[in-house]
């Protein structure tokens, strides 16, 4: 079995109102991650995500680029301990 990892991360840029969330959730569900993603009022998206190192990994690259319409400009990333999250999903 392989380890678990959880990352915190927070997205800065044109991130809301491009689909960011949606489409945070598709990728994630796509790498078979745990966890949610929510906007913020400071206009960033704040996301968790949770499971393989390799998948993680992936989806914080993704988290870079963003969907088609989003301007990045910075992800934070935080280690943190998994929680045993199940499930992605949009947190209000």
């Amino acid at each position: 079995m392989s380890a678990t990892v959880r990352r915190h991360v927070w997205v800065s840029g044109v991130v809301q109102g491009v689909f960011f969330r949606a489409s945070t959730i598709e990728t994630a569900k796509e790498l078979g991650l745990h966890g949610w993603v929510r906007n913020l009022p400071d206009g960033r998206v704040e996301a968790v995500f949770e499971g393989p190192p390799d998948a993680v990994d992936s989806a914080i690259a993704w988290s870079r680029r963003g969907p088609e319409r989003a301007a990045v400009e910075q992800v934070d990333v935080v280690e943190e301990e998994p929680e045993g999250l199940r499930g992605f999903r949009a947190r209000g």
